[in-house]
């Protein structure tokens, strides 16, 4: 990937024009915007953290200031974007339930199943109680499950978390904002191997197993990790590069606004 985070194809889009031509003064202006932001970042915690980057779909394992890997996330499209915030990753859930929500329950379940009384057999769905008059709806472990095999628990007040996906081909995108929020990750094997390197219990044949038994396992992390998840448009990576990505959520725009504006 090149400094604005596209794979080299041989073809000239709307968006690499785009990006070829923005003015100077905007550029520096997008540096300056990311400079505020990183003022009000939290303090870089020593030790272990998992940090992801918004707009650069990534997530990165840090020890120190030694780099352990790298990996694609997908994030939450426009509208149902996620949030910066930081948290730490206490649990790992192999083989997940997925409990749907309220809203999708309503607007996409109930028709379906108005329509087809056998809709929640087909789904691997099951009813498991009733919450402000809605059915309480989960879907079972499995290959349907968009949770995938896995999911990882930091706490916070947005209900966010890390997990699998049965949606592979998304990865294959360089623009990767499509789900309701929660962040989808390129190799969830690889983190919940990371994060029970030191619980001998856990070999990666007995994670291999716990992904594909069909029964919801929860597993604490003896010692929880840090997670941070930032968005920056403009940064300087390890080698040195000045990197730019897009603004998917218009959060620049917005500082922008406020940053540059004359009051007057």
């Amino acid at each position: 990937e090149g400094t604005h985070g596209h794979t080299p194809k041989g073809i000239i889009t709307d968006t690499l024009l785009r990006e070829m031509n923005m003015p100077a003064i905007q550029l520096v202006e997008r540096m300056l915007i990311n400079l505020e932001r990183m003022r009000w970042a939290p303090p870089t915690p020593e030790g272990r953290l998992i940090l992801v980057n918004i707009p650069e779909f990534a997530l990165h394992v840090w020890n120190g200031k030694n780099k352990e890997f790298d990996m694609p996330v997908v994030v939450g499209k426009e509208g149902k974007s996620t949030t910066m915030f930081s948290g730490k990753l206490n649990q790992i859930v192999f083989s997940p339930y997925w409990n749907l929500p309220n809203s999708i329950v309503r607007e996409e379940v109930l028709p379906a199943m108005s329509r087809n009384s056998n809709y929640l057999s087909e789904k691997n769905m099951e009813v498991v109680g009733e919450r402000n008059g809605l059915p309480v709806i989960r879907q079972l472990p499995g290959k349907d499950n968009p949770l995938g095999k896995v999911k990882f628990l930091f706490p916070n007040s947005f209900n966010i978390y890390f997990h699998d996906t049965n949606q592979k081909y998304l990865f294959q995108k360089d623009q990767r904002a499509f789900s309701h929020g929660c962040i989808r990750l390129g190799d969830p094997v690889r983190l919940a191997n990371y994060l029970l390197t030191d619980n001998s219990n856990w070999t990666p044949e007995r994670i291999d197993s716990a992904m594909n038994t069909g029964k919801e396992k929860y597993v604490k992390i003896k010692d929880p990790v840090p997670v941070l998840i930032t968005y920056y448009t403009v940064w300087v990576d390890e080698g040195g590069v000045l990197q730019f990505r897009e603004d998917i959520y218009d959060h620049d725009a917005y500082t922008a606004r406020k940053l540059f504006t004359d009051p007057k």
